[in-house]
């Protein structure tokens, strides 16, 4: 959540910046009209409150004076009602205001471009040079097919569309990665944690992916659960109302999960193969650190994961998010892009972001600052899908009679 004491101190500098991420300029007029009013709902309370205590003493003194207090005590009485009126006015401001801006977005940070959409993105570099091919190369899902390690049409018969079932090598080759993953990952500080697969709804409020994307979650019918989207959210709200001791930050973590989503927002897209499922593999990164490090900590896991890659011989590359394509809860974003001869073209395989004290403020995760308590930033990333390096694995070590190679690294986790 936006900091609304900012939003109040400058209103014009804080719009300016949510505007640049898409937020229409009538919504950030609610918000400071809500905030407005919450701040007068305040002041009125606090008012009639010394009013009461400075009427309590007065009866101290009628007392000792033998005054009548009868006519004070009407007015006491009085006030009374009014204080519980006023406080339910303010519980409503509140909760109004709360409403609004749980729906505002991240604040983007200043160096982040301009821009509408993907299109707009700035690339930053790329690593390793791709293959050149003496033949054309297959997409995925064809040599998928023709090794026998992804099957589609058992996975719709199973569930619904976007769903498949890895078969022989296929499977393995995806639980070595993830062990792969996530040995590479502590080797770089990351500490790994096992979360559970559902979290209520007050951890997808903390992470930013509600009440906004509801839609594109699967929940538990009667129950206030749902499958999660990513790692990310169980990882960040493992402190959620907690108070961090300064010496314990950074706290950085990996976790392997299932992921679940609806892709209700990405009808229409990616509809074969492995690209965009309902119930996919991911080997997250989440770091929650002291405002003054998050900077150096989203260096760190940018890196880990473009080394995830180069170890893994995958040509990808560097992509800084402009305004127009950066996600709710993320301030700033470098997306890596993994190179898909099969499609002749750069594809998203992982996404690090820094919300800085966004989640921090919805989740409530603080540290102890001197003798203040401060928000923590907190910072998340994949490394990485996994069914989307097992994509790339296909294309860019197939050879021309449709078998697959197997990448140096991952040998020692099949056992070759």
């Amino acid at each position: 959540m936006i900091d609304l004491k900012l939003l109040q101190k400058d209103f014009e500098t804080i719009s300016t910046k949510l505007i640049r991420k898409g937020v229409d300029l009538e919504l950030i007029e609610k918000l400071k009209e809500k905030s407005q009013e919450l701040k007068r709902a305040k002041a009125n309370f606090e008012t009639l409150q010394a009013l009461q205590n400075s009427m309590s003493k007065e009866f101290g003194i009628y007392k000792r004076e033998g005054k009548d207090i009868s006519e004070l005590k009407r007015r006491v009485d009085a006030n009374k009602i009014v204080i519980s009126e006023a406080l339910e006015i303010q519980r409503v401001a509140d909760a109004e205001l709360e409403a609004i801006a749980m729906s505002i977005p991240n604040i983007p940070d200043d160096d982040v471009a301009d821009g509408a959409d993907e299109s707009d993105n700035e690339e930053i570099k790329k690593v390793l040079t791709p293959r050149e091919f003496s033949f054309t190369p297959k997409e995925h899902w064809e040599l998928a097919e023709q090794n026998g390690w992804i099957d589609f049409e058992r996975g719709v018969k199973l569930a619904t569309s976007r769903f498949s079932v890895s078969f022989k090598m296929g499977a393995r080759l995806e639980r070595a990665l993830i062990n792969f993953m996530l040995d590479f990952n502590r080797s770089r500080g990351f500490s790994e944690v096992s979360v559970p697969a559902l979290v209520n709804r007050t951890a997808l409020e903390g992470t930013g992916q509600l009440p906004k994307f509801e839609d594109d979650l699967y929940k538990i019918e009667d129950q206030e659960l749902f499958l999660i989207p990513t790692a990310e959210v169980p990882l960040t709200n493992l402190f959620q109302d907690e108070i961090l001791a300064s010496q314990t930050l950074p706290v950085k973590m990996t976790a392997y999960t299932s992921c679940f989503r609806k892709e209700a927002g990405a009808a229409g897209r990616d509809t074969r193969g492995m690209i965009r499922q309902h119930q996919f593999h991911k080997v997250e990164l989440v770091a929650i650190s002291h405002p003054d490090k998050s900077d150096e900590i989203f260096d760190e896991m940018v890196e880990c994961a473009s080394d995830i890659l180069t170890a893994l011989e995958l040509p990808h590359r560097l992509v800084n998010l402009c305004t127009g394509d950066l996600g709710f809860s993320a301030a700033k974003t470098i997306d890596l892009e993994v190179w898909l001869p099969g499609q002749n073209t750069y594809r998203e395989i992982s996404s690090i972001s820094n919300t800085r004290e966004f989640q921090a403020r919805r989740a409530k995760i603080r540290f102890k600052d001197g003798k203040k308590n401060s928000m923590v930033h907190t910072l998340n990333g994949s490394a990485l899908a996994v069914g989307r390096t097992l994509v790339a694995i296909m294309e860019n070590n197939q050879q021309e009679d449709g078998s697959i190679t197997i990448p140096e690294v991952l040998k020692p986790y099949l056992g070759m």
